[in-house]
């Protein structure tokens, strides 16, 4: 079991951009960074790592987040820009350079390793650890989001684990509840451990509003995933992560 533990959900609260005063907020040194996977594309790992930055915001941490490679990027004024990467640049607080947050900005909606050689680029790790640390100079925790699920490869020769291994980070999965998520969600845990890295949470996303069973189903994750829970995510309209951090329970 994780040296981290989570509390039970305390109940929405939208998160106003200040420090809470409560008890429960006081432990300003004791959360570390961690990388976001999940069972699948369109997990809504970008809402949960907002949601997550806005929460550790709330506790009275520095809080960036980073998406060492993002795919389907737009052009702008000022580069190569994506969306998931934006939202997480929005939910940070200080503002990091867009760089640092998103080193590899690629322009086409495909898998990074068909992205990257589309565009003609090398992904590696040093550039990715160099924007960490940057990042990590300037906050006390930063919040890494993976692509795809956890064995989406990077490149030829580079899996997301050997990023979590280059970074020395610990691992949340954000669970997409769908039909499947059950197999989905069983088999990316194992995989996380499987391949040596520390798993010490997950949260349920609520991405399919009409899944059937959606409580049965959440109460047999919380039975068959060994790692606490930190909370579930409803994706009902608006979806604003200051809401979502509301949602999170956070250990420590």
């Amino acid at each position: 079991m994780s040296r981290w533990h989570a509390a039970a959900f305390a109940g929405p609260a939208r998160y106003d951009g200040r420090p809470r005063a409560d008890g429960a907020h006081c432990h300003r040194k004791r959360m570390h960074s961690f990388f976001v996977t999940g069972t699948d594309t369109g997990a809504g790992k970008t809402f949960a790592s907002s949601s997550l930055l806005y929460a550790l915001r709330g506790r009275g941490l520095r809080a960036v987040g980073m998406k060492p490679v993002a795919s389907g990027c737009e052009r702008t004024v000022d580069g190569w820009r994506n969306e998931d990467a934006l939202a997480l640049l929005a939910a940070s607080d200080p503002r990091p350079a867009y760089a640092d947050l998103n080193p590899y900005a690629l322009p086409a909606p495909l898998a990074p390793e068909i992205a990257a050689r589309e565009a003609g680029v090398v992904l590696a790790l040093p550039p990715i650890v160099d924007a960490f640390q940057r990042l990590r100079a300037q906050a006390d925790v930063v919040v890494v989001e993976g692509v795809g699920g956890w064995a989406a490869p990077l490149s030829a020769s580079l899996d997301q684990v050997d990023l979590v291994r280059a970074l020395r980070l610990p691992v949340v999965l954000v669970v997409g509840m769908r039909l499947g998520c059950l197999n989905h969600a069983r088999l990316t845990a194992r995989a996380i451990r499987a391949d040596g890295a520390e798993l010490i949470g997950w949260i349920a996303s609520e991405v399919d509003p009409e899944m059937a069973r959606r409580d049965e189903n959440f109460e047999l994750l919380k039975a068959r995933i060994d790692a606490p829970c930190w909370g579930r995510l409803m994706h009902a309209a608006p979806v604003d992560p200051a809401v979502g951090a509301g949602r999170l329970v956070l250990p420590g």
